[in-house]
């Protein structure tokens, strides 16, 4: 069997450590970027909810969102209907910074594709969804308190 799920993480890693030294800049260190896309593309997003988007537990987000916040990217608000929810949203400051992450990432992407077609790029694609909706259901398992068996 191919060792993917290295080759995967190396990628991963790679464009990590890359967008925390490009984002030093704007105060965003540790992977905040990602919590701040998701916030600005879901408008009112509970935290629980985003911490399952990134695939993090709730304590990792809540660092995260706090810091955020700290630093003026979003806010919190409180639910209409239901005061013990806080929806999440972007600040202005924050969404001055939107476009620069959405071209690094626009920009990583097409590195990461160089030299694949079309029908190629669409295959990773198709291909990488379903190894993540493979992954999730463990992931789901897991968060849940239960044991894989391997």
């Amino acid at each position: 069997m191919k060792e993917i799920l290295r080759e995967i993480g190396m990628i991963a890693r790679a464009l990590d450590s890359i967008s925390n030294i490009e984002f030093k800049e704007y105060d965003l260190t540790k992977g905040q970027y990602l919590y701040l896309v998701r916030i600005c593309e879901n408008p009112g997003i509970i935290q629980e909810k985003l911490a399952g988007m990134i695939k993090v537990d709730r304590t990792t987000a809540a660092h995260a969102v706090k810091k955020l916040e700290l630093n003026d990217f979003i806010e919190k608000k409180d639910d209409k209907h239901n005061k013990k929810i806080k929806k999440l949203f972007v600040t202005e400051k924050g969404q001055k910074i939107y476009p620069f992450i959405k071209r690094e990432n626009d920009y990583s992407n097409l590195v990461a594709l160089a030299g694949f077609s079309e029908k190629e790029a669409e295959a990773i694609s198709n291909l990488l969804q379903r190894v993540r909706k493979n992954v999730e259901k463990d992931w789901e398992f897991v968060k849940k308190g239960n044991k894989r068996n391997y």
